[in-house]
């Protein structure tokens, strides 16, 4: 039996299941199984060892649970609740999407542009944004606020001799349509 409370199966569903995408595939269900031995496998080697050199007693005092709590997380019997994910998140600097194993692949929902940790947006309070590059978002506000002013600004530097100005503006015009921002900024 693998327990999840509800709020962090929201979360990872957010993250993991990206309906568009898997559709295409014909994935129609998300498989626990899958994110709960990415997080562990990232608790286990990447993050709490080799990142941040930390024993279990000194993670859990860090993000207010107990060692047990993260044994469980490291022996894939329990993944960390919705506010502890956010707080791991905070606590190693990477975004949510990384911490379980970057599942799902993450674009500027303004621009298109494929988004890693290096380049996510972050929010006033410093908080990593997964929906937004930090050139589209940055504390708080939008750089673009009309369609045409980052057409115009691809159009310049995107354009190369075999992809010139006018496929550029053709592209981005398409490309625009299926992000988030602009869908429900109706622009």
């Amino acid at each position: 039996y693998f327990n999840i409370e509800k709020e962090t199966i929201e979360i990872l569903t957010e993250r993991v299941y990206d309906y568009e995408f898997n559709s295409r595939l014909g994935i129609t269900v998300i498989d626990e199984e899958y994110i709960k031995g990415l997080f562990s496998s990232l608790m286990r080697k990447n993050i709490r060892k080799s990142v941040l050199e930390m024993s279990q007693e000194e993670l859990a005092e860090k993000v207010f649970v107990t060692r047990q709590a993260v044994s469980r997380w490291e022996r894939e019997e329990t993944l960390p609740g919705a506010e502890t994910l956010k707080q791991l998140s905070r606590l190693y600097d990477v975004s949510i999407n990384t911490l379980l194993g970057s599942p799902r692949h993450l674009v500027c929902q303004c621009c298109g542009m494929p988004l890693e940790d290096a380049v996510l947006s972050r929010e006033p309070d410093g908080t990593l944004n997964e929906e937004y590059c930090k050139w589209c978002y940055t504390g708080g506000q939008f750089t673009y606020t009309d369609p045409e002013s980052l057409i115009a600004y691809c159009e310049v530097h995107m354009a190369t001799e075999t992809w010139p100005r006018e496929q550029v503006r053709a592209y981005m015009e398409q490309l625009l349509t299926t992000l988030r921002y602009w869908q429900k900024n109706n622009r």
